[in-house]
C-alpha cells in the first residue's frame, strides 16, 4: 500500500450536523460499492442527540490546484449498552460479548471510506487519527467498526491501522456477505503512533 510522504499535511474539515449530513449525502453518490447511500435525513436521525464525529478529508487536483474535492470521510457516534434505536441495539447484542458495555465508552465507525480513485493515499489514515484524538478528548475507551469479509480493501486498512477481529458472523449462504466486527482500544499510546500531520477546519 502506498502513503503519501511525511512531509504531506492533510486538510480535513469536521462538520456540524446539518451541514455535515448534506456533504456526506453529497461525497457518498461517488462510492458505488455501497448499494444504500446514506441520505442526509438519515444521519440527522441517528447523530441527533448523541455525540458524534463527522469528518471528510479534501485536497486539490493535480491538474487544477485552484479546485479542491472531497475525498474520504468517516462518521462515528457513541453507542450504549441500553440502545432504543432498533439496528444499534441489534448491533450491541451482537458484540456484547466481545465488548464491555457497562464501564467503558464506545464509539461506533458508522460509514466512511476512500473514493477508489484517491485510495492508498493515506487519507483514511489521517482521518483516522482525528478521529481517534477527538475520541480520547471526549472520553472514548474503544473505538467499533463492522465490516465485510467481501471489503478486502477495507479489512486492510482496518488491520494496517491496529484494529483487532472481535467477532466474526459467517452468512450461511455467501461468505463474502459474512460480517466483521472489529475494535481499538483508545489511550496515550494510540496517540503517540501516529503518523500523519493534520490541518482541521471546524465547519459549524
Amino acid at each position: 500500500m502506498s502513503s503519501e510522504p511525511p512531509t504531506s499535511t492533510y486538510s480535513i474539515r469536521q462538520y456540524g450536523l446539518e451541514q455535515g449530513a448534506l456533504e456526506i449525502q453529497y461525497i457518498e453518490e461517488f462510492f458505488g460499492e455501497f448499494p444504500h447511500r446514506k441520505t442526509a435525513a438519515e444521519i440527522v436521525e441517528r447523530l441527533q442527540g448523541r455525540p458524534h464525529s463527522i469528518l471528510m478529508a479534501e485536497t486539490r487536483l493535480p491538474d487544477d490546484p485552484t479546485v479542491v474535492i472531497p475525498v474520504a470521510y468517516k462518521v462515528s457516534h457513541e453507542v450504549t449498552g441500553d440502545e432504543r434505536d432498533p439496528k444499534l441495539a441489534d448491533l450491541v447484542a451482537r458484540i456484547r460479548d466481545a465488548v464491555d458495555f457497562s464501564s467503558r465508552r464506545v464509539l461506533y465507525s458508522w460509514i466512511g471510506g476512500t473514493r477508489s480513485d484517491w485510495r492508498g493515499r493515506g487519507f483514511y489514515r489521517a482521518l483516522t487519527e482525528e478521529q481517534e484524538g477527538w475520541a480520547l478528548t471526549e472520553g472514548f475507551d474503544v473505538i467499533v467498526v463492522k465490516t465485510k469479509n467481501r471489503f478486502h480493501h477495507m479489512r486492510g486498512t482496518l488491520a494496517h491501522l491496529a484494529f483487532e477481529v472481535v467477532k466474526f458472523e459467517r452468512h450461511p449462504e455467501d461468505n463474502g456477505e459474512s460480517k466483521l466486527y472489529l475494535a481499538k482500544r483508545l489511550g496515550a499510546e494510540v496517540l503517540r503512533s501516529h503518523r500523519s500531520t493534520r490541518s482541521v477546519v471546524r465547519v459549524d
